[in-house]
């Protein structure tokens, strides 16, 4: 099992000229079995991320967008090499 540390900087909107050296911050850690490590290392590699944190946070706002785009009654459509659509199951 490996585990992941993300520290974040919290920034409230009143503060947001702050550097990021002095806002708040929130430590997280995460234990990943090796298939997701490996799964969290090749999306690292394939956004050019520059740290495991930066797709943590990436990863995370899109969840929220897929989850309140879902919550309005939005589908989500996909088309393959045929020009073929069909809905994408984001949530079964």
């Amino acid at each position: 099992m490996n585990t992941l540390t993300i520290a974040s900087a919290f920034r409230p909107a009143d503060r947001a000229d702050e550097t990021a050296k002095t806002a708040k911050k929130n430590r997280v850690q995460l234990d990943f079995a090796p298939k997701a490590m490996d799964r969290l290392n090749a999306l690292k590699a394939k956004t050019e991320a520059t740290s495991y944190a930066e797709v943590v946070k990436n990863a995370l706002r899109l969840y929220e967008a897929l989850i309140e785009e879902t919550e309005s009654g939005k589908q989500f459509l996909i088309k393959d090499e045929t020009g073929a659509v069909a809905q994408f199951r984001l949530f079964l």
